[in-house]
Formats: C-alpha cells, structure tokens, sequence
C-alpha cells in the first residue's frame, strides 16, 4: 500500500509511486516568483525616489535664490539728475502729480508721497480690476511691478489701503529692473528711488510710491 504522507506526495498509479514533492517546487518558484518580484518592486521603489529627489531638486533651485536681489549703494550715485539721467516723465499715469514725482524719485532717499495719496488719484478710478496691471517707472520707462499675482484684485487693494502704499510681494516684482539697498530702500537699477521693503509676517512687503511707478512703457 502507498500512503499520502504529511509532504503532501502526489499518489500516481497504484504499480508505480512517483511522489513528486509538489510543496518544494511550489516554494521554489513562489520564491523565485517573489525574490522577482521584490527585485522589480526594489527597483521601481529606487527609480521612483530617484525621480522625486531630481524633482525636489529641481523644485528647490527654483526657489533657492533669495529675494529681495540686494543692490550696491552705488545705485543711487549723483547723476545728470539727482540720482538718475533725466527728469520723470510728462504726463505721468492716474493724474500722479510730476513735480513731487520727480522730488521723490529723483532727489529723495528716505521720503515719500503722504500716505493714502495713491488713493486721491485716478488709480482705483482706472485701474483694471479684471487682470494684473503692469507699473512702469516714472523715468525711464521700464516694468518694474505686475500686481495682482498670486491674489485677488481685491486682496491687492485691500493691504495697499491697510498700509498707505501700494504694497507688493516677491512675485510680484520685475527683479530684471529692482533692487533693495541692505539699508531696505527699493530703487531701479536706473536709480529711480521706488520706496521701502517692510517685511511682515506674510513675507517681504515692498511699500512703493505711486508717483514712482506712474509711467509710461518705453520698451
């Protein structure tokens, strides 16, 4: 007689017994079909950290460098007019008034328009409410500011209201043609002085004079 043991052997004809230990090939190739499996799964697991860590990295040299872009003092250096080439333009956008824009942009470090001032001009009047309006400066012409980014029109409006200034934020600003002097002063790089950074709790606040960014585009 021929008995099924505890191995769980195959019973295959009465004359002849071949017990094929079934369990042992099934381990063998559960294992071999696992170690596989484990080894893609590695593999993909390795690949897929690969991935992230390039796009971490990739993510944080985007924002690795720091803002403001810290400017030389020699910026504001004597030129042809005060500390810039020319006067402010003619007819300044918004009714901004030209003599105390070329004042405060063009012989003036620490001053600035009264606060609420941009408020007594054609700026809330005209200013697009649907899309980002672009700030040029009053000299030379160039982009300097895109407001709103990032928030609503609303949301602009509101902190410039609460503060007394056009007030922008990092990604707001147009770095090709801004700098902040260590001292906080925001100027162009034309010499154009601009206002004052005065961080809050939210990040970098750049308080600009309106009559600074009252020009037209040039470029």
């Amino acid at each position: 007689a021929h008995y099924v043991h505890t191995h769980r052997l195959h019973y295959i004809s009465p004359g002849s017994c071949i017990f094929i230990q079934i369990s042992t090939i099934i381990m063998k190739v559960s294992k071999s079909i696992l170690l596989t499996a484990l080894s893609f799964s590695g593999s993909a697991s390795a690949f897929s950290n690969v991935a992230v860590s390039r796009t971490f990295v990739s993510r944080t040299a985007v924002f690795a460098e720091k803002l403001p872009i810290v400017g030389d003092e020699s910026i504001m250096a004597p030129k042809a007019h005060g500390t810039s080439e020319t006067p402010v333009q003619q007819d300044l956008l918004w009714g901004c008034d030209n003599e105390t824009a070329d004042r405060i942009c063009n012989f003036n470090r620490h001053y600035a328009e009264y606060a609420g001032y941009w408020t007594t001009t054609n700026f809330l009047k005209e200013v697009d409410r649907e899309k980002p309006t672009d700030y040029f400066d009053s000299v030379t012409g160039k982009k300097l500011f895109t407001a709103p980014i990032g928030r609503s029109m609303d949301a602009f409006l509101q902190e410039s209201a609460s503060h007394g200034w056009p007030s922008f934020r990092d990604e707001e600003v147009n770095w090709d043609y801004v700098r902040c002097l260590p001292d906080g002063e925001c100027v162009s790089v034309d010499g154009t002085h601009l206002g004052h950074n005065i961080p809050d709790k939210s990040g970098n606040r750049y308080c600009i004079n309106l009559v600074c960014v009252a020009g037209k585009p040039t470029e």
